[in-house]
This record gives structure tokens, sequence and C-alpha cells, in this order.
């Protein structure tokens, strides 16, 4: 940057809702991109608005920690607005009820092989205990996969890299995999993406269909929920 410029952003990175600002005309720039691109998800917005945020902060020698002095509004809502899932899902509850078995066993055999797989290929290919423990939560959704990845032993910046890996993945495969396995209820494949993919995975199950997005925030809120106990309990025993 030159002198001038410098000065300037100094000035405005002294200013908390510069990084708020920021975030929001990055992310907005990221689904315009998105949108035009027809929803595609290798142009998903979330991993190329965090592309963008990261470039500027390097390019501008800015502190992490003063970006997110504003930028920790947009943190803040996400405790509402994974509450508000709770809104579409509302109309689903009768079939929810239905499948109360199937979809408490779909939850524990596909949390158990998401981190059983990611330990067990990291191990193989001679990663180190705190990676392993780093991997384990992946397919949680990043701020409480982070939390347990700090429980655990494992380092939560790798973690939440992680997780955006997992999601865009998750994001990118489920359709071709559900369709190869001709899985066609709505419900059903919603609730398997929120499984392996989270948030990320909720935004495209709400592209097809409420019932789909309904079902994959469920999955995902119980997915948090179950991973947060059993994850650290699951440790103690076996290091026991």
């Amino acid at each position: 940057m030159t002198p001038r410029l410098n000065d300037v952003w100094v000035y405005l990175s002294a200013t908390p809702l510069l990084g708020l600002t920021m975030t929001l005309v990055v992310y907005q720039g990221a689904f315009w991109v998105y949108k035009r691109a027809n929803f595609h998800p290798l142009l998903n917005p979330v991993p190329i608005a965090v592309a963008v945020l990261v470039l500027i902060l390097t390019l501008t020698d800015t502190p992490y920690q003063t970006y997110f002095d504003g930028a920790q509004f947009v943190h803040f809502l996400l405790g509402p607005a994974t509450v508000a899932l709770a809104i579409p899902l509302y109309p689903q509850l009768g079939k929810l009820r239905r499948f109360v078995m199937p979809v408490a066993g779909g939850l524990l055999v596909g949390g158990a092989v998401a981190a059983g797989t990611a330990a067990l290929i990291a191990w193989g290919l001679g990663a180190s205990k705190t990676t392993i423990l780093s991997l384990v939560p992946k397919s949680v959704t990043a701020p409480i996969a982070m939390g347990i990845s700090e429980k655990i032993g494992g380092l939560p910046s790798l973690t939440a890299v992680m997780c955006m890996v997992t999601g865009v993945t998750g994001v990118l495969a489920a359709k071709y995999i559900l369709n190869f396995l001709k899985i066609t209820d709505h419900g059903v494949r919603g609730f398997s993406v929120g499984v392996a993919a989270h948030g990320m995975g909720i935004a495209r199950a709400f592209q097809v269909s409420e019932e789909a997005g309904a079902f994959a925030g469920v999955a995902m809120a119980l997915t948090a929920l179950v991973s947060s106990i059993l994850f650290p309990l699951l440790l103690w025993l076996f290091t026991r």
C-alpha cells in the first residue's frame, strides 16, 4: 500500500464497524458470483469470502483481533440463526416423530463414520496425535467443533479449516452419492447432508426444498450435541 492509502487504512481499521462492513460486502460479492454460476457447489460463497478476507488482512497487515472486533457482530448472530432453524422444522414434526429410530441410528452411524474414517486415514498417513484429534470433529459445525477440538487436545484452527473443507466436499459429493444410492426422499437427503456437511449442507439443502433444509438443520444440531458429549467421553475412556 502507498503511504497515503496506508494512513487511511490505519484510520479506518480503528473503527470496529470496518470488520463488519468488510465481511458483509465481501460475502455479498461472493454470493453474487455463486448465483451467477447457477449455485455451483465449487463456488460456494463461504470459502470464497474467507479467502478474500484473508488476502485483504494479509495485504494490509491487519491483525485478526482488530478485524474481529467488528466481525464479532456476525459471529454473535450464529446463535439466533441456528435457533431459527426450528421454524422450518416445525411443519415437519409429524414426519420426524415417525422416523425417530432411523434418525437416531443415522445420527450415531453417520457421526461415528465421519469421525472414525478421519482418524483412521490420518493415522494411516502417519499424522501426529494432535492432528488426528483435530480432524475427529470435522463434521460438526465449526464453532462447536473448535470447542471440542480444544477440549480433546487438538488444534482449533486446523479443525476450523477442516470443517470448511468437509462442508465443501460434502456439498459437492452428496448429490451424486445419494442419486447413486437411489435415495429420493428429501427428508433423508437433507438429514444425510446435515450430518456430513453441517452449515454448508444446510444452505444447499434449503436450495432443494424446505423439507430437506429442515432435516439438515436438525441433523446438524443433533450431531453437534451428541459429538460434544461423546467425543471427550470416548477419548477419556480410551486413555484410561
